[in-house]
């Protein structure tokens, strides 16, 4: 599977992989952006993408971003979508966050994805878990 990627600005960072085998991409900040506290913000990463059908991209925390108290928010993004990528974050510090360009701010993962036919219905059968979530097994 190929991935096509193209450049939107000439000083666009590429995305990248640090190991040929390691799930995420790599994305990187298109020009310079100060995160308030407790605020969200779009950050561009001067990218588009084309995905094969049956495809999809997922963005995804960064575990060094995340250790300085930043949160990706993630995003699901379709195939047929062929607008510059963004990645969303909100700072959860007390204190504004920079990114300057070319700073790692998410990663992306391409997945492939099932289409289920949808179906209403009145009932669904019974389980063993039922409708326990959200620690109801305990901690």
């Amino acid at each position: 599977m190929k991935l096509k990627i193209k450049k939107l600005y000439e000083n666009t960072k590429l995305p990248t992989r640090a190991h040929h085998d390691d799930a995420g991409t790599d994305m990187y900040a298109q020009g310079d952006h100060i995160v308030e506290p407790h605020t969200t913000v779009v950050i561009p990463t001067g990218v588009a993408m084309e995905l094969e059908k049956g495809y999809v991209s997922l963005i995804w925390d960064k575990s060094s971003v995340g250790s300085k108290g930043i949160k990706t928010l993630g995003g699901v993004i379709d195939a047929g979508y062929r607008g510059e990528y963004k990645i969303i974050v909100h700072n959860l510090n007390n204190e504004a966050y920079t990114f300057t360009h070319g700073d790692k701010v998410a990663q992306l993962l391409v997945q492939k994805v099932e289409f289920p036919e949808l179906e209403e219905v009145v009932e669904l059968n019974d389980s063993t878990r039922g409708e326990g979530g959200f620690g109801s097994t305990g901690k």
